[in-house]
């Protein structure tokens, strides 16, 4: 099952490692930034088109980003 807590919480965890500002994102994907924090507070679930942009933009699996693994290197 889908955890959007732990999505968000890794979806920020890879913004900040990446230090790359909360704006930037949202601009990058054409949201607000509420509504990028929503998503990293776990309050919105994405689309999949969503979450698979932004494993992609972040270069981390999607099965990290949705908890079906901890690593988030893609193979």
């Amino acid at each position: 099952m889908f955890d959007k807590t732990l999505f968000g919480s890794r979806l920020r965890e890879l913004r900040k490692l990446q230090e790359i500002p909360a704006q930037q994102v949202a601009d990058a994907f054409e949201i607000h930034k509420a509504s990028l924090s929503n998503l990293e507070c776990g309050k919105k679930s994405p689309s999949i088109e969503l979450a698979v942009a932004l494993a992609d933009y972040f270069n981390a699996s999607l099965d990290y980003l949705v908890g079906r693994s901890d690593n988030p290197e893609r193979r």
